[in-house]
């Protein structure tokens, strides 16, 4: 059982493996430079997989987690701490957004984003210290708030993520290829979307944290862009991994039920799955994913 449970797992995994989903999207080579700018937990990745399939001068930088490693050649590799940002991913933050305002009407900026590069990228708004920041990350997360509720929250409080990154490169073409780590697949959601145009605004945000019972800060706070140039294209999703489990789960002889991505406590949740486990027929395989 252990042996089937592991095969259908990696099965999943494998659907979305960067390798695997980013190349049929990757775009041709541009009259200029590219400049790959990689976030999250899949960016060692998604840079490698960039520097092996694209023609032409190609650099950037690749923020990932601390106690990771990334083999690259061209795109430098920094880390910096998830699920609460540290000074690294600060100092990651003005390094993607220098590196974007260097790029030229003939460049690409190719953004590969994937899940935690909301922490990994932390730039505060205005006069919010970090301090600040990471003690509100903190208590958002113990909150239970969906993820999407700590983005919109994040968004207007930062200087890089809800679009600016975006407003960064232009002139230069932008195209964003993100894997997706959030149900519903919202791109404002995925990494608080440092390339796309934010429908959430200020007061929203401030409402949230009410929601929670949690002071706002006095500073910090900006509205977003509504409206923002380029590109963006998810290449992979939840739902991908599951359906390649369910497949896999099949072709072993088990009975796939799908229970979807949850967003629940993974305490609740567990709980529930195991009270399903406990009550499925024999040969039954439970099969969920989420945030």
């Amino acid at each position: 059982m252990r042996e089937h449970l592991e095969r259908i797992f990696r099965a999943g995994v494998a659907a979305c493996a960067p390798e695997r989903v980013l190349p049929p999207h990757l775009p041709p080579r541009p009259p200029g430079r590219t400049v790959v700018l990689a976030i999250g937990k899949a960016a060692a990745a998604m840079a490698a997989v960039a520097e092996q399939r694209m023609e032409g001068p190609l650099s950037g930088l690749a923020v990932i987690p601390h106690a990771t490693e990334a083999r690259l050649r061209r795109i430098e590799a920094v880390t910096a701490a998830h699920p609460v940002p540290d000074e690294a991913s600060v100092q990651a933050a003005l390094r993607l957004l220098g590196l974007a305002r260097e790029a030229g009407a003939g460049d690409l900026v190719l953004v590969l984003l994937s899940g935690g590069a909301s922490s990994l990228t932390c730039l505060p708004g205005e006069g919010l210290a970090l301090a600040e920041k990471q003690a509100l990350t903190a208590a958002l997360l113990r909150t239970g708030a969906s993820i999407g509720e700590i983005n919109a929250v994040r968004r207007h409080l930062s200087l890089m993520k809800g679009g600016r990154l975006a407003l960064a490169a232009a002139p230069a073409r932008l195209l964003t290829l993100a894997i997706s780590d959030v149900a519903g697949d919202c791109p404002e959601d995925i990494g608080s979307g440092p390339t796309v145009a934010d429908p959430t605004t200020v007061t929203d945000a401030r409402a949230l944290m009410a929601k929670y019972d949690i002071p706002p800060p006095a500073e910090g706070w900006s509205e977003t862009p509504k409206q923002v140039a380029g590109e963006f294209r998810i290449v992979a999703r939840g739902a991908d991994a599951l359906a390649a489990a369910a497949a896999e789960a099949r072709r072993l002889d088990w009975n796939p039920v799908l229970l979807g991505e949850c967003t629940a406590d993974a305490t609740e949740t567990g709980r529930a799955h195991a009270r399903l486990a406990l009550a499925a027929a024999p040969g039954t395989a439970l099969i969920s994913g989420g945030e």
